[in-house]
């Protein structure tokens, strides 16, 4: 988020005792918020639930934010974030990954991240010096002095705004709508809107320095949302047709839909969702890319496509395609045709500078919105990473795109949601649900800077698997990524032994402090300590082979049978991928749909067909990724006892 502002000319109000230019003890966090509510009479509840949009109380260790922000109140010192360094992976596959059109061709690739430059309004570390007297080093690396700087502006913004220093939480609600740095009323009251929603619902997590942090309920509490118009900020207008919720700060910048000659045309397709096809899917992406590259390559119209992008430092909102179209965004095609496509700014191996809270939220507020308007259950079958999206045949599978990665916190996503992901069954359910403690949890990884280098201790949302009971035991093997049957790998981009949050799997054993659940069509070991559980217990449906079968093929797409298709459409094979379910295992059930496939190769939507099929399919929990079975093959009933 982009991190505290006062008025562009507004003169700088200290409302702290007498400066010193001695950096404080350090102290502990919940200490140094309590010294700096006291100190500056901000109500502590405002200091927590500012920080903890602003950085979920996490220092980052010392690291700037991509906004250039520092510490837990995210005080903005550009000068100095511009000189840091930050590395990035990234791929350039075609999105699309459509098997009835040519690929797209690739733009260059984004360049390594680095900060983005803020505007000076907006460079706020250097005014919290003015008003503590601290130096800037201690305001950037200790976070009690962090703490203070930011209980300063805060308090300056409300002194200037000639409003009183209240012991009313809900009446600082514009000093917190200026702390955000928005340029307009709809962005600045979207940001105080959520620092109340904390504030009012309460939070408590371990930061990222292994300090509990607790901010008590206050259910009751109300804002004074009239004092916003004393910031004298334009009003955010939105664009006629501008898919969004209400209070999201949202903007159009349409992606191109033109003809490229010789039959070619990009970079979408035309529709008239839900009326022609379903709308199965929400799909997370990030972009590996800044916010000005990517609005830029989804307006080249030789290039790919997707629905929204969601801005790292504010959680601000771009639509590029209309959710009745179909953006190329997933790399299959299947998928593409029964989704929205959410792409976040960032690059997945620097998830402090990117996956900011901001973006969580404003992500979280907009799925919400497109789950009711079409029917989308909140789970994580229907809302998928595009990590978890299969390869369409076998020849697709290692092309893969594998963001947003392992380090989105999907269990934090979906309490935003409002669908918390949480145990259903006791532990003769039959299924698990991945749930690690995202902060706790820490499994190592490489590749994140250099091939073979460690990654820095992060929390994860995933899990790894092994081929026995055992952290020394090899990890298992995905025949599609590797044909030659070698491991999997511990590297940040390699999906091949990775369970991930929310996602379900059928039990296949359990023993001590491990669990086993069936996986690309094996039996893989997770670690599973009582004292500090990975998964959860579930129930639900899940399928095995049908009467007689051995094996059963799985499929990266739900296509019809060859008799659906009308005279002019060629017919799709239905390929199978190098994996089967093989009898006497079982694959948790996500939905069932009837195959379909939609025929769209012409500029002129009117030549587009959807062929619908008599065979149904079941989308399982297959590994990492989703799969389909024909529900012809299989068995379906009941998890557990």
């Amino acid at each position: 988020m982009v991190a505290a502002s006062v008025a562009l000319l507004a003169p700088l109000v200290s409302t702290a005792p007498t400066a010193t230019a001695e950096q404080p003890a350090s102290v502990g966090l919940e200490q140094a918020f309590t010294d700096a509510a006291r100190q500056y009479q901000v109500p502590r509840s405002v200091l927590l639930g500012v920080s903890y949009l602003e950085s979920r109380w996490d220092g980052h260790r010392g690291a700037p934010s991509v906004g250039g922000g520092y510490g837990p109140m995210h005080l903005t010192d550009a000068v100095t974030a511009l000189a840091a360094e930050h590395h990035s992976r990234h791929g350039t596959e075609d999105p699309r990954g459509d098997d009835a059109r040519p690929a797209k061709r690739p733009a260059a690739d984004p360049p390594a991240p680095t900060v983005r430059a803020l505007p000076a309004r907006l460079r706020t570390l250097e005014r919290a010096q003015r008003l503590t007297g601290l130096p800037a080093r201690a305001l950037r690396e200790d976070p009690a002095a962090n703490v203070r700087g930011g209980a300063a502006l805060i308090a300056a913004a409300q002194k200037r705004l000639g409003l009183p220093l209240s012991s009313d939480p809900g009446r600082w609600y514009a000093a917190v709508a200026d702390y955000s740095g928005a340029t307009d009323t709809t962005a600045a009251g979207a940001f105080a809107d959520e620092v109340y929603s904390v504030i009012r619902s309460g939070a408590s997590r371990t930061t990222d320095s292994g300090e509990r942090v607790s901010l008590d309920r206050h259910p009751g509490l109300r804002r004074d949302t009239a004092a916003l118009r004393r910031l004298a900020l334009p009003p955010g207008d939105r664009a006629p047709g501008v898919e969004c919720p209400r209070g999201l700060s949202c903007e159009s910048v349409p992606a191109p839909y033109q003809e490229l000659g010789e039959g070619d045309y990009g970079n979408h397709d035309k529709a008239d969702r839900p009326r022609s096809q379903r709308v199965d899917y929400i799909v997370v992406h990030d972009t590996e890319g800044y916010w000005d590259t990517a609005l830029k390559l989804v307006q080249d119209p030789t290039y790919v496509s997707w629905h929204y992008t969601l801005r790292a430092t504010d959680g601000h909102v771009a639509q590029h395609v209309p959710t009745k179209d179909i953006g190329w965004h997933a790399g299959n095609w299947y998928v593409n045709a029964k989704s929205v496509g959410l792409e976040h700014e960032g690059f997945l191996t620097a998830p402090d500078a990117w996956y900011t809270e901001a973006v969580y939220r404003a992500s979280a507020r907009l799925a919400r919105y497109l789950a009711r308007r079409y029917d989308i259950p909140l789970d994580r079958q229907h809302v998928l990473g595009h990590d978890n999206v299969p390869g369409t045949v076998t020849s697709t599978i290692r092309g893969m795109h594998t963001d947003p990665g392992p380090y989105w916190d999907w269990a934090h996503y979906f309490r935003l949601l409002g669908a918390p992901l949480g145990p259903t069954a006791g532990p003769d359910g039959g299924l698990v649900t991945i749930r690690p403690d995202y902060d706790r949890h820490r499994p190592d990884y490489t590749d994140c800077e250099k091939p073979g280098q460690p990654c820095a201790p992060h929390g994860s949302g995933a899990v790894r698997l092994h081929t026995a009971p055992s952290a020394d035991a090899p990890l298992v093997k995905d025949v599609g990524l590797r044909p030659d049957g070698s491991p999997s790998t511990t590297g940040v981009n390699d999906t091949g032994a990775r369970a991930s949050t929310g996602q379900q799997f059928a039990v296949a054993g359990r023993e001590g402090d491990w669990t086993a659940i069936w996986y690309l069509g094996q039996r893989a070991w997770f670690h599973d300590p009582a004292g500090q559980p990975t998964a959860v217990n579930a129930k639900g449906w899940v399928v095995t082979p049908g009467p007689g079968r051995e094996e059963v093929p799985v499929y990266g797409r739900a296509y019809p049978e060859a008799a659906a298709y009308p005279e002019g459409v060629p017919v799709q094979e239905v390929s199978p991928l190098p994996y089967a379910l093989h009898k006497g295992q079982q694959y948790a059930v996500g939905l069932r749909t009837r195959g379909e496939y939609l025929w769209a190769t012409t500029f002129d939507p009117a030549g587009h067909k959807v062929v619908r099929g008599k065979d149904a399919y079941y989308q399982i929990q297959f590994g990492h990724r989703v799969a389909f079975v024909r529900a012809a093959d299989v068995t379906v009933r009941r998890s557990g006892r």
